[in-house]
């Protein structure tokens, strides 16, 4: 408990050192909401100044997430000029705004490159917080990030943006229901982490694990993960005093971090927090991300970020659990133990599945990545067509609800195991389904779509910006009806039939779904180019810029930025196997050629009666591949090399997936096959046996 926090500039520590007036003015923003008080800025800086530079902090920096999806940082010194001397100052000016160089980050068009200025401003409902690096203590202050002309250029703004959003509808909608007084209705996420970690060493002597973050070349070892034996095991000596390092630099920073566990493939890994408020879990989340890296540094270790670094096994995702809750005790999404005529319950409920399947494009498109394209719909995570998991109790309710006739919900038994040792377990009303991208757990949804290397911010800006539209939709016209209740009634009712096509509750996985979903015309969209013009369709502009999450010029500028980073990311690969095919598996295969047409002559001059067809049969399937391995790489070449001529940006991306992404697997597919014949100590790059297997 000491330790939990010891770094974070939060609510106990701003009552400890603030006055009781400001710390109450700044409360009531942070709790409520309400406009920063400009006035207390001075104090406030002050005091975290303070408290930073007893623990031995020299240094502040505002700490924001741009469009890069990791955050950024400029470090500035609290030293000041004095009389010869020097003074440890900082204002509330300094804490308010900073202004770090915006020309390099992505902008999509909003910004030239010449145009340089761009601020960040403290976003006081995020505590600030200190990090140790190398010795150097430096206070991090979490801000939002914009252009001089006021266009958002980072992740965090448009989320405060679609948080506001929401709350202004979902508080329209429990004043309904005679709730007066909850002032607040905040999004809550905990975001499950997976993981892979590898020993330094190999990563050292894998350029595509450097470069890409994924092998790009890499044969599978003889076992997988098929056996089932790594999910859940008993966790390996030096990964637990990693993940024990982890925690306990997660847990000074004041982040939850309460569950781990081995994952399904080998060298797989996961931690989990606890709910909170949405812009803080995403923060946090980058916090967890950035330790993992860091930490795994200290044990010799590189930890593994990317959806799919190894082909033949499991991916890794992050799966966001988001609820909704209001700010005088109430979870929005709780069914309570009759939840058929809980109609508060029913009217969040329905309003997410209406916003889920009217919008299903728009949350394809916030969980589409150059590296989740390996990974979603490859029967380890949900597929690319956005359907919901009720489970048997609600999707029961449903069908009453179409019917027009609620008067039961599924209870809940006991489940007797039939050892008399053992207890009997409460039984919950429904299963789970893993197999969902957006499944009802108890109190919350889980969207499981999501890759491991994002920030959970876009999927959550979407979530809250699409949900506040619905239930804007359903206060209009319930605040409008005579009588209220038989119009929500009516409202529940049209709003079952028109979207009950969204649920499904069975195998997202099987063949059968996928045309089924076809049936239900349901989208289906399985690349990251096609993904992303859901994001700049006239319905979600409209949206977006309906609640001022996004102007249209906003919006179509993130556009820009997720296909460049898309036809980036395709570049480097491509780039990478390239220098990986000339420099290290063609020498290598000739070397060995070599080695074995020498073995053919040094056996036959000693006797022409000796049999070396096994010799013979070898070389001539080496330089078969070898062959095709030279001719893929110069193929992939010309390939890339047209793609990169292609002036508009759209055509481009389309040809990098449906042409050098082919080429590329077509020279994997070569090269992983030469890799299964040539002799272990002339292959120059670490196996997948030695990379998984070996922590």
């Amino acid at each position: 408990m000491e330790m939990f926090g010891q770094n974070v500039f939060n609510q106990t520590v701003m009552r400890e050192r603030l006055p009781k007036a400001v710390f109450k003015t700044l409360k009531k923003t942070i709790d409520e909401g309400l406009p920063l008080d400009p006035s207390i800025a001075d104090v406030v800086a002050t005091a975290m100044k303070e408290w930073a530079v007893e623990r031995g902090a020299t240094h502040f920096t505002h700490w924001f997430q741009p469009m890069t999806g990791i955050t950024a940082e400029k470090h500035d010194s609290f030293l000041s000029p004095s009389e010869g001397g020097a003074l440890m100052e900082f204002s509330g000016k300094e804490l308010v705004k900073g202004e770090p160089d915006a020309s390099s980050f992505p902008s999509g068009g909003l910004r030239a490159t010449f145009e340089a200025r761009g601020y960040t401003a403290w976003d006081c409902t995020s505590p600030a917080f200190l990090r140790e690096e190398a010795g150097v203590v430096t206070l991090c202050i979490p801000t939002a990030f914009c252009s001089y002309t006021g266009e958002v250029l980072d992740k965090k703004t448009p989320l405060l943006r679609s948080m506001e959003a929401l709350s202004t509808q979902a508080l329209r909608v429990l004043r309904l229901f005679g709730n007066t007084t909850a002032t607040r209705v905040i999004s809550t996420v905990g975001a499950e982490q997976e993981y892979f970690l590898v020993d330094k060493a190999f990563y050292d002597k894998r350029p595509d694990l450097m470069m890409a973050g994924r092998t790009l070349f890499g044969a599978m070892s003889s076992k997988g993960q098929e056996l089932e034996d790594h999910y859940f095991g008993t966790i390996k000596e030096r990964v637990l005093a990693y993940m024990k390092e982890v925690n306990e630099e997660l847990w000074k920073l004041g982040v939850t971090a309460k569950t781990q566990h081995n994952e399904v493939a080998p060298g797989q890994f996961e931690i989990a927090p606890i709910f909170e408020n949405t812009n803080i879990a995403t923060d946090h989340n980058q916090m967890v991300m950035e330790t993992l890296k860091k930490v795994a540094t200290r044990h010799g270790l590189v930890c593994l970020l990317h959806e799919k670094p190894f082909a033949g096994v499991n991916g890794s995702g992050k799966h966001n659990n988001w609820s909704m809750s209001s700010n005088d005790g109430q979870n929005l999404l709780e069914p309570g133990h009759t939840p058929h005529d809980n109609a508060q319950f029913l009217t969040f409920l329905m309003a997410t599945i209406k916003a889920v399947d009217t919008y299903a494009g728009l949350l394809r498109a916030t969980c589409a990545s150059a590296g989740n394209d390996h990974r979603l719909g490859a029967n380890e995570a949900p597929p690319a067509i956005m359907s919901i998991f009720l489970g048997d109790q609600l999707s029961d309710i449903l069908d009453q609800i179409v019917a027009g006739d609620e008067k039961s919900s599924t209870k809940a038994g006991e489940m007797k195991i039939g050892v008399s040792t053992l207890p009997a377990l409460p039984m919950d009303a429904t299963d789970r389904n893993r197999t969902s991208p957006f499944a009802f757990t108890g109190n919350k949804f889980e969207l499981r779509m999501l890759g491991s290397s994002f920030s959970i911010s876009g999927p959550n800006i979407v979530i809250n910006t699409i949900i506040a539209d619905v239930l804007q939709e359903f206060a209009d016209r319930l605040e409008k009806a005579t009588d209220c209740d038989a119009e929500l009634e009516k409202l529940l009712q049209e709003t079952a039939k028109k979207h009950q096509r969204v649920v499904f509750n069975g195998n997202n996985y099987s063949d059968e779904w996928v045309q089924e979903a076809k049936k239900r015309g349901l989208l289906n969209i399985p690349n990251t180019p096609e993904a992303q013009k859901q994001l700049i369709t006239k319905e979600a502009v409209a949206v977006f810029a309906k609640h001022k999450v996004f102007s249209e010029k906003e919006i179509h500028a993130r556009y820009e930025i997720v296909i460049e980073q898309y036809v980036k990311t395709l570049n480097i690969e491509a780039l990478t196997m390239i220098d990986m095919a000339n420099h290290s598996i063609i020498p290598a295969a000739m070397e060995y050629a070599t080695t074995v047409a020498s073995s053919i002559n040094a056996v036959t001059a000693v006797s022409a009666k000796l049999n070396v067809s096994a010799q013979k049969e070898l070389l001539e399937e080496l330089c078969d591949k070898l062959a095709a391995v030279s001719a893929e790489t110069k193929n992939l070449e010309k390939e890339l090399e047209a793609t990169l001529a292609i002036a508009d940006l759209d055509e481009q991306a389309a040809a990098f997936r449906a042409k050098v992404f082919t080429k590329m697997d077509d020279l994997r597919a070569n090269a992983d096959a030469l890799e299964k014949i040539i002799a272990a100590k002339y292959w120059p790059l670490p196996t997948y046996r030695e990379m998984l297997f070996q922590l």
